[in-house]
């Protein structure tokens, strides 16, 4: 015969059955139907199936979460295989399968009660390890019905915390009892609590029970001598009132199990089925802070992402992760916020400062911008060190998603140490890929929804928006000031000619023609090296990208980079051509996995299988689209037409840019460098040259000329203009003529 470890009542066990639902049970038996439908148990996740989620309820027997038994979409569970979580057995079926429900309840310390369930039948267990289960408050009055002989001890107050100690004023105040009111209610207290265990176990052992309590003692305690008394309180005022003090996160691990003051900013705040957690960053490392409300309802709903805060509480370990269980939590505001502040500003700079420039090869246009790299990165490593997401976007090209591809190699492993979160690298980083070869409103509309989102479902703050072999021209203008309503960061790596103006609008930048230089050269060739200063680890990791991203006149500097590297210049035409068809197809996706294998995996015959299909896909374009062209000359300007609306598959590969570069690549070997391919759609052109046309003074002949055809430029000088289809004629013979005008041969 025992007692409910909930309500106290007698029971022939440890739980009556109208709490059973309120305790968790670790099960230790070893077949399904040793299970007790309606128990909630502790388990730990065995993976995922489309249609929910198993679950190991002890060593030997499995269950299944079905999805429809979940509160949300399944997708949207952050349970990893191996985390513990709390299920409801809801049914044993005869074939042994085992029918599991939800529960809000996630933690040990949700439940009012903690059992172990044995074959044999419950028990206590023997100790609960580091989990944060607190006894509640029905527990704790069952555990003072126990009979006991009260000490002196025992009469004493408890040591109140910072936070509930009196203070000299109050002490002397009749609305806060004093030292010898609250022996003498502890006392008392025990006299009742011993009185009504008697009258649980029967009349017949009343006597027995209440002699356990002597009235000399409670005399004695009444009688105890003034000052003794207050001199003990102020000594343990005092004690409740000294200043913890301040722990640096990093030292945290060395304090497990103790209770520590820390500072610094609220990374992220996201809420669970149980407490909410803050991800807290000081300037030496970012650790997670869990603070309990009730299940599922957010603590401190009045704190925010980026708000300077000060965390009182005790150090733990969770699944091998340290996190810090709050007791008190402050928004620290003023001269202590600035203070705060002020030190993580000058711990991040000089952790995110990347140092020296060491650039992966000689290369006097990279060279011109070394600064521009070195600032660039030191922004970079800021975001990541700040627990601020990274979203790169650059265009659909080899040369983009090679780009794209360098900054991610660099940045992920970055992402992976500063976060506790195995999935921290899908929150924290991100790469889009373009539409256009700009950042205009449909790119930043996307971004922001992604972004609000984001912050609304899981806390996180506003990212820092990188981008590639983009953001140079004036089209990514009206992205930029969507971007500035929401304060939202962004920089540029591009090899593109830049507008005049835009570049002021970014944080950072790394354009050679900025500083003057024209000569050519990549934007993966600039990103290889901001990446290399984001993360010198992953520095021979890129050695072969700049040479990737030349379709032709490689800088001898960047073959030999890659062929010690050994990537033979062969292999490297194979990556070439590979990411360029893999990038047409799903040009919306980043398709992270198979970039990764395609550049930096080597998996066996996987380029040169890809390349194939980009060579004989090119060739059949290329072959169609020399035998339907027409020639035209203006001024000694010869003018290669093809009309790629009519002469060229519109929605398959090659797309309409690649194939007017390859086109004019063959076209100049027999041509003087007086040629200007022109591939011509249903209502856009695109223009190559062996000049650098400024397309934008074409498009203001063409719109001088011919109006009402609204002619459009695409990217900059990027050679791309837009125009109504019914004009399409006169746009065509506009151009050749402004063209004409100002063309001088190379």
């Amino acid at each position: 015969m025992g007692n409910c470890i909930i309500c106290g009542t007698p029971v022939d066990g440890h739980i009556c059955s109208s709490h059973e639902e309120d305790a968790v049970f670790e099960f230790e038996g070893s077949s399904p139907e040793q299970l007790t439908p309606g128990r909630y148990y502790e388990g730990t996740v065995d993976g995922y199936a489309e249609f929910g989620v198993f679950v190991d309820i002890g060593d030997h027997v499995t269950g299944l979460l079905h999805r429809s038994e979940l509160d949300r979409r399944l997708e949207s569970l952050d349970w990893d295989a191996g985390d513990t979580v709390y299920v409801q057995v809801t049914d044993v079926r005869d074939n042994g399968n085992v029918d599991l429900g939800w529960s809000i309840r996630q933690a040990r310390r949700e439940f009012r009660g903690h059992l172990v369930q044995t074959p044999q039948g419950d028990e206590l267990p023997d100790d609960d390890g580091e989990d944060d289960d607190r006894p509640s408050e029905d527990a704790s009055r069952s555990a003072a019905t126990e009979t006991r002989t009260p000490s002196t001890e025992d009469a004493q107050p408890e040591r109140t915390t910072e936070s509930d100690a009196p203070s000299a004023g109050e002490a002397e105040n009749d609305d806060h009892p004093t030292a010898e009111a609250e022996a003498k209610s502890d006392v008392e207290a025990a006299v009742d609590a011993v009185a009504a265990d008697a009258d649980a176990v029967g009349e017949d052992d009343e006597p027995e029970a209440l002699e356990a309590v002597d009235e000399d003692e409670v005399e004695a305690a009444d009688e105890t001598e003034p000052e003794e008394d207050e001199a003990e309180a102020g000594e343990e005022t005092d004690e409740a009132t000294e200043e913890l003090s301040r722990t640096t996160l990093a030292d945290a691990a060395d304090d497990v199990g103790q209770v520590v003051r820390v500072e610094g900013e609220v990374v992220s705040i996201r809420q669970t089925s149980g407490p909410t957690v803050f991800e807290l960053r000081d300037e030496t490392d970012v650790i997670e802070a869990a603070a309990f409300e009730s299940a599922g309802v957010r603590a401190y709903p009045d704190v925010e992402v980026d708000d300077v805060v000060r965390i009182d509480g005790e150090v733990e370990r969770h699944n091998g992760d340290l996190q810090i269980e709050t007791e008190v939590l402050e928004v620290l505001e003023g001269d202590a916020g600035d203070a705060v502040r002020t030190r993580l500003a000058d711990a991040l700079a000089a952790e995110a400062d990347p140092g020296d420039v060491d650039l992966l090869a000689g290369h006097d246009s990279v060279a011109a911008v070394s600064e521009e790299i070195r600032e660039l990165a030191s922004t970079i490593r800021q975001a990541v060190f700040t627990g601020r997401p990274v979203v790169v976007r650059h265009t659909a090209t080899a040369d983009g998603y090679a780009a794209g591809a360098a900054i991610e190699r660099a940045v992920l492993p970055l992402v992976r140490e500063e976060h506790a979160r195995e999935d921290a690298e899908y929150h924290f980083f991100e790469r889009r890929p373009l539409d256009d070869p700009f950042y205009g409103m449909d790119a930043a509309t996307d971004d922001v929804t992604e972004m609000l989102s984001d912050r609304d479902r899981h806390g996180e703050q506003f990212p820092l928006v990188v981008l590639a072999d983009a953001g140079s021209t004036a089209e990514s203008v009206e992205g930029y000031e969507f971007l500035d309503v929401y304060d939202v960061k962004r920089v540029a790596v591009d090899a593109t000619t830049p507008d005049e103006g835009v570049l002021e609008g970014l944080a950072a930048f790394v354009n050679p023609h900025a500083a003057g230089v024209d000569d050519a050269v990549t934007t993966t060739a600039l990103a290889a090296n901001v990446a290399a200063h984001v993360n010198d680890d992953v520095r021979d990791d890129l050695a072969h990208l700049p040479a990737v991203s030349y379709w032709e006149d490689t800088p001898q500097g960047y073959v030999d980079l890659a062929r010690d590297a050994d990537y033979a210049v062969e292999d490297v035409t194979e990556l070439r051509e590979a990411v360029a068809l893999e990038a047409f197809y799903q040009s919306y996706k980043d398709k992270r996995e198979l970039v990764d294998d395609l550049l930096f995996g080597r998996r066996e015959g996987l380029s040169g299988h890809v390349s194939d299909q980009f060579r004989e896909k090119m060739r059949k374009e290329v072959q169609t689209a020399r035998a339907n062209l027409t020639e035209r000359t203006a001024d000694g300007v010869t003018f290669a037409v093809v009309d790629t609306d009519a002469f060229s598959h519109r929605f398959d590969f090659p797309p309409e840019a690649l194939l007017v570069d390859e086109l004019h690549r063959e076209l100049r070997e027999e041509y003087d460098d007086s040629l200007v391919t022109v591939g011509m759609g249903r209502d856009d052109m695109r223009l190559r040259s062996e000049e650098s046309l400024d397309v934008r003074r074409v498009a203001e002949g063409v719109e001088s000329t011919v109006p009402e055809a609204g002619v459009e430029v695409v990217g900059g000088r990027e050679g791309h203009l837009e125009y109504l289809a019914g004009e399409r004629d006169a746009v065509l013979d506009a151009v050749v003529s402004a063209i004409a005008k100002t063309y001088k041969p190379a």
